[in-house]
């Protein structure tokens, strides 16, 4: 118990303080979790919200844990400047990449179990200077992954984009047989050992309505996406389709997978949030570490207003316990 996950702060103007504060609240018997956060800003926070959670400043990981039954343990990463609910603040950004960059690097060598991230708004970062179009991307240069996967999981689904935070556009010219291969591989390798399943099924959807209807709707089922999924199957790997997007979610459909492979981001978030938005959590595939976040972003509307829910932080704490518990078990 004395390697903690590590939770990042997020924006400090959303309500990632306050999902931290709740999600200590309701604390389980899983691993402790330590904040890398501007304890200033958690006491705070606090006080207005009326939540009974005690801060206690730590100077490790480690003791950060052992404090967790009684307090939140918080690794001081002091902002720049007083954030305001609702109002993100381009001063802040650095303490927001750099809780990001020290989780990352506490998982790397070890002090810290793994990592969920708290919501972060990408255009006050890039107006900072951040290149990456957002945490997946991020956590993989941090790393040194070369192909990051970001999967959404929730107890009724899980779902893997092929491209993820691309234009439709720039999405159309990312669609390749080797890209989809590889994202297909790096799922069923991730199912296998940390979810447990001996032999993952992968459901793969068209680009296409109607799946491209034999090429006559668009062709790229045909001269991409089946080729990628014969391939894969002469693999070894269980992956079906191309099927049409539109009725790959029913219940019916979904008992036939265990993960669903679409080709662009709201092709397959958008039916996992409309199933499960409480519960969904996002966790990066393809990296040494193991890192879950929350399936929403910053909310700043409802930001300082104590009307946040806690339950998708909550989920991602969670499964990061248990996937870091079933890859920790002895063979």
């Amino acid at each position: 118990m004395t390697r903690p996950l590590a939770l990042t702060m997020g924006d400090p103007a959303g309500v990632g303080g306050e999902l931290s504060l709740r999600a200590w609240l309701a604390r389980r018997h899983g691993l402790p979790f330590v904040a890398l956060d501007d304890p200033d800003r958690l006491a705070s926070i606090a006080l207005a919200l009326a939540l009974d959670v005690p801060i206690r400043v730590v100077d490790t990981l480690a003791s950060g844990a052992a404090v967790f039954a009684e307090a939140l343990g918080v690794l001081p990463v002091p902002l720049a400047a007083p954030p305001r609910p609702g109002v993100p603040d381009p001063a802040n950004a650095a303490a927001v990449i750099a809780s990001i960059e020290q989780a990352t690097k506490a998982a790397l060598a070890g002090t810290a179990r793994g990592v969920v991230t708290n919501p972060i708004h990408k255009s006050t970062l890039y107006g900072a200077g951040f290149p990456y179009p957002g945490h997946t991307e991020f956590l993989a240069a941090l790393t040194g992954s070369v192909l990051p996967v970001m999967m959404l999981a929730s107890p009724v689904l899980r779902v893997v984009p092929i491209t993820v935070h691309a234009s439709l556009h720039r999405m159309l010219e990312m669609i390749t047989l080797e890209r989809i291969v590889a994202v297909c591989r790096i799922t069923d390798a991730a199912l296998r050992t940390r979810w447990g399943i001996p032999a993952p099924r992968l459901a793969v959807a068209g680009l296409n309505p109607h799946a491209g209807e034999d090429g006559t709707m668009g062709e790229e089922e045909v001269t991409i996406i089946a080729p990628a999924i014969a391939q894969l199957r002469d693999e070894g790997l269980d992956v079906s389709g191309p099927f049409a997007a539109d009725s790959m979610f029913t219940p019916t459909a979904r008992e036939g997978y265990d993960v669903a492979m679409g080709m662009y981001h709201d092709q397959v978030l958008t039916p996992l949030k409309t199933l499960d938005m409480r519960h969904g959590v996002n966790v990066t595939l393809g990296l040494p570490i193991v890192r879950t976040s929350p399936d929403h972003g910053t909310a700043f509307a409802i930001a300082g207003q104590g009307r946040a829910d806690p339950s998708s932080l909550i989920a991602a704490i969670d499964l990061a316990t248990e996937l870091i518990t079933r890859m920790e078990k002895p063979p």
